[in-house]
């Protein structure tokens, strides 16, 4: 059967969209179960997977324990964390290490041969892993890249824009992930449609779709993102009815490094943990005044800090001269690549350094196994919600919950398998286009909206001003799937989410309402177009 202008019917068991480190990982753990693998562009390019510098926290150290990995995650997270899917994430990082090194993976070790760690902000022990100095994200895509080339069950579909979800006509309301009202009854997905880069359509048609699509740094001018951020999954789960959380919790990396590139090369969080230290343009280093782990405070202290300094006119620097020096080749070789190729020898001099947009903590909703409020739909990585990281993301969590739930989401898919016939009820898929305009007009103007607006510092009037310009914007846009589309969708969601919360908490800082407040101390829940405050998840498993 062949659906109104679909090019190509792919059946398959589970198809995935988005090939970063938690996308390869759930590929990778669906052994024997066939898989389409999604991504628009080539395999491990174009996620922020690959990008990622700083490594992955694990408690691996004799002076360590998952118990104070977890309590360090949780005072980090503003006391909006999960502190059952803390623990989960947190054990099970040691043994997800080693089936990377089983794989072929190459961390760096000391002279006695040990896994070297090192040392972030707001961990209280040394417990970042790495790779190559700086590059972890890179080896680890590298690894999982090699494994899924390999597999003979995985079809990998390169160059392939995922536009939207289908979901079976005719069936009732997704389940509400707070009260779990639906469960047992809520429509299911019934496909994925997608546009190669040819310009033709391909419906995937699964029992299980995975969201594993990244962030959406790519909204904000300055970002450390791979361009391809953009939000997809995240728009195409709103459009498809999923539920929603935490939209308005954006995490802006301190240290980008101040240049003409696009995205901004990350000085990573470990040139702190060596020893680097902020300094203004007069050369004094701030951070001692604003809080008393200095340069290891949380990166929303770090970074409000940062940009306070540029607003008041001063240049920012992270000065790595003393505390790395010489060593700088080899020890951080991709920061120094980068500070190179933009004119900078940091052996030398101080790097100018910039807040950007570097991580989404908001996402789709999902329980501890990844699933999410649709039935047949799964999410995981950095365009999932699930509770681990509060109000606020501890440094190198993300790989390590990418790991783990990836992992978690394939063996969830495995126990609960059965073949199913979801073609009776297939939806129409609607309008196709041969080929789509992307507006880099719009998708500028959404940046630069955004950071303005919806950044660092945030109140009601550059919220309110931001809605109505993103209003215009998507009055602008054709209705064809794009990038620009999704843009607009998930600017809009999160500039929402930000006027909703009246408080300041965690990444989240509103200068009309500067404290944070009991009242507040909860999450917010988009579902059925609106966005309503909530407690806690009552179908976490």
């Amino acid at each position: 059967m062949k659906l109104s202008g679909v090019d190509h019917v792919i059946k398959t068991d589970v198809v995935i969209v988005g090939s970063g480190i938690a996308g390869m990982t759930a590929a990778l753990g669906l052994s024997p179960l066939s898989v389409a693998l999604v991504t628009k562009k080539t395999i491990g390019d174009g996620s922020s997977s690959r990008l990622a510098q700083g490594g992955v926290a694990v408690a691996l150290g004799e002076d360590d324990s998952p118990g104070l990995h977890a309590g360090d995650t949780l005072a980090v997270g503003y006391e909006l964390s999960d502190s059952d899917t803390v623990d989960i994430v947190t054990q099970g990082g040691p043994e997800l290490i080693q089936q990377l090194i089983q794989l072929g993976a190459k961390f760096d070790r000391n002279n006695e041969g040990r896994i070297q760690l090192g040392r972030e902000a707001a961990h209280s022990r040394r417990r970042i892993v790495h790779a190559n100095g700086d590059s972890t994200g890179a080896e680890i895509v590298r690894t999982l890249v090699e494994a899924v080339r390999q597999s003979s069950r995985i079809h990998l579909e390169e160059d392939c824009f995922a536009a939207e979800i289908l979901l079976e006509s005719g069936s009732p309301k997704p389940i509400d992930m707070v009260s779990g009202e639906g469960w047992l009854s809520g429509r299911r997905i019934s496909g994925v449609l997608a546009r190669r880069g040819d310009g033709t359509w391909v419906l995937f048609r699964a029992g299980a779709i995975i969201l594993a699509t990244g962030g959406i740094g790519s909204l904000f001018t300055h970002s450390t993102n791979p361009m391809e951020a953009t939000g997809d999954g995240l728009a195409m789960a709103a459009r498809a009815g999923a539920q929603l959380v935490d939209l308005e919790f954006m995490q802006f990396h301190p240290t980008a490094l101040a240049c003409e590139a696009s995205p901004l090369p990350l000085l990573t969080e470990a040139l702190r943990g060596e020893g680097a230290v902020l300094i203004d343009s007069e050369g004094d280093r701030f951070m001692l005044a604003e809080h008393e782990l200095a340069e290891l405070a949380p990166r929303d202290v770090v970074s409000r800090a940062i940009w306070r300094k540029r607003q008041s006119g001063s240049e920012v620097y992270l000065d790595a001269r003393k505390a790395v020096g010489d060593r700088f080749p080899e020890r951080f070789p991709t920061v120094y690549e980068a500070c190179r190729q933009h004119g900078i020898d940091p052996r030398i001099e101080p790097m100018p350094a910039t807040p950007a947009a570097h991580y989404h903590i908001g996402g789709i909703v999902t329980d501890r196994v990844g699933r999410t409020s649709l039935p047949g739909l799964w999410a995981c990585g950095e365009v999932a919600s699930t509770g681990l990281h509060g109000a606020n993301r501890l440094a190198s969590n993300s790989l390590l919950e990418a790991l783990v739930f990836g992992q978690r989401v394939a063996r969830d898919i495995q126990s609960s398998w059965h073949p199913r016939n979801l073609l009776t009820r297939s939806a129409d898929p609607g309008t196709l286009y041969s080929s789509v305009r992307e507006r880099d007009d719009l998708k500028m103007e959404i940046r630069r909206l955004m950071w303005a607006n919806v950044g660092l510092v945030r109140d009601a009037g550059k919220l309110e001003a931001a809605l109505n310009e993103l209003g215009r914007i998507e009055r602008e846009l054709g209705p064809a799937p794009s990038e620009v589309r999704n843009m607009v969708t998930v600017g809009k969601l999160v500039t929402q989410a930000a006027l909703i919360r009246r408080e300041s908490r965690g990444v989240h800082y509103r200068s009309d309402f500067p404290e944070s407040l009991s009242e507040w101390r909860r999450r917010l829940y988009f579902s059925d177009a609106q966005l309503v405050p909530e407690k806690s998840l009552s179908l976490a498993k």
